[in-house]
């Protein structure tokens, strides 16, 4: 029996963890929960990493392995845990190197300069802020630590510059402060240790042409990539995901160039044996593609998509890693051709009056197999509670879809749509 801890369960995940095959048995424990460690105004960090070494230490068994699938604050207090217990995995400064936006950027100028957009710390305390960036309109705004799009804005001149400066300002404490707890437990260098978590960076635009995400790991140095997912999105100037689809449509040899770039870049991180994500752009019309961002973590998101379409959870990769094992995945043995996530959303915020009820659910289940339904609001709310969401929309729901074809995903999905009513009254007041 393996004891595995997990950071921010519940039990949408536990249930994919469970169904994990392996030839060890897996006891899965809780390490706070998903509603303690992210539906939380305030970012436990140091709780958490107190809790962490208590019970761990505490815990009458072996630990056999921490892991985690969120993105802050666990994917950056992971590191931390596991060098108190002795574990392997990467360090935290390696970690930082991926999900600390400007740093990033600079450890990728190294490499790769070709696929990076150009970049500007911006300080958005500074009064002449505006005046001190050098970026040409439009560009995008965004925290050094955020996630899901959270405060990131579309800059097209200098009045809408000023308009997402004050609101950062007013928000930005929601990450920051805990980040900053982080960033104190590393070694940094001098140019990034007077960029904290209050700071922000400014990116020229690359979010022309298709955008995908890879799924990979570093073991013992080596970087493999196991699947290629397509980001499609929708809204303003595109600035809302509306599915992840997999296998990605991309053109063979343009996976392969991302796949490289991948290799150099994560190598120079120093990051090992651990899962991460990365995301691209390709351009078709000028066949360039452009690094996006890292993320230290298998994306939760895609897990559904791969047992569907290959037969198995990604958790399986990491579980894998955090034993010290090379991971052992399938490929094309499951049900589905293609999988998708879809994104159910709504761009004005607006009072719930009613959500698909548990039959809907259990019949659009039933209908569809391997369907699974996430709902993220309940009646009485208001979208605007909700927590981490893009500056443009509200993501209200989610469904994780397979299929033979696009063409039969399309059609699947806009029936079990029809079969989830939802009464949003984006008129009534307060």
């Amino acid at each position: 029996m393996k004891n595995i801890f997990v950071i921010g369960l519940d039990d949408f995940h536990l249930a994919q963890l469970q169904e994990v095959q392996s030839q060890d048995h897996y006891c899965f424990h809780a390490l706070f929960s998903y509603q303690e460690i992210k539906r939380v105004k305030q970012f436990p960090v140091r709780k958490l990493l107190e809790h962490a070494r208590k019970v761990l230490l505490e815990f009458d068994g072996t630990v056999d392995a921490v892991i985690g699938f969120w993105d802050f604050p666990v994917s950056t207090t992971l590191p931390i845990i596991r060098s108190e217990m002795g574990m392997g995995g990467p360090s935290l400064s390696s970690v930082l190197k991926c999900e600390h936006k400007y740093w990033s950027r600079l450890i990728q100028k190294e490499v790769v300069p070709e696929l990076i957009p150009p970049f500007q710390k911006i300080n958005p305390f500074q009064e002449d802020a505006v005046s001190q960036c050098t970026l040409d309109f439009p560009f995008w705004l965004k925290p050094v630590k955020s996630v899901c799009s959270h405060l990131g804005f579309l800059i097209r001149d200098p009045q809408e510059f000023k308009t997402s400066l004050d609101i950062i300002r007013q928000n930005i404490g929601r990450y920051a402060e805990p980040f900053n707890l982080i960033l104190d437990k590393a070694d940094l260098p001098e140019v990034i240790r007077t960029v904290d978590g209050y700071h922000c960076i400014a990116e020229g635009l690359i979010s022309q042409g298709h955008q995908c995400t890879l799924e990979g790991y570093v073991y013992k140095g080596s970087v493999q990539v196991y699947g290629v997912i397509d980001s499609l999105r929708d809204g303003i100037q595109g600035s809302s995901f509306t599915r992840y689809q997999y296998p990605s449509n991309l053109p063979a040899d343009v996976q392969h160039r991302m796949i490289e770039a991948t290799q150099q870049v994560m190598v120079h991180t120093g990051y090992d044996n651990a899962p991460f994500n990365i995301e691209f752009y390709w351009n078709e019309e000028k066949d360039t593609i452009h690094l996006l961002e890292i993320n230290t973590r298998i994306s939760k998101s895609h897990c559904p998509l791969f047992k569907l379409v290959d037969g198995e959870y990604h958790h399986k990769v990491l579980i894998d890693l955090a034993l010290g094992r090379r991971p052992d995945f399938p490929y094309r043995q499951g049900t589905a051709k293609v999988a998708a996530k879809f994104m159910l959303r709504s761009f004005q915020d607006g009072r719930v009056l009613a959500i698909p009820s548990e039959e809907d659910i259990r019949q659009v289940k039933q209908k569809f197999a391997g369907t699974e339904v996430y709902l993220h609001i309940h009646p009485g709310m208001r979208l605007s509670e909700l927590f981490d969401q893009d500056s443009y929309s509200y993501e209200i729901a989610v469904l994780f879809m397979g299929a033979d074809s696009h063409e039969q995903l399309s059609a699947n999905y806009q029936t079990a749509l029809a079969m989830l009513p939802f009464t949003i009254d984006s008129h009534e007041d307060r």
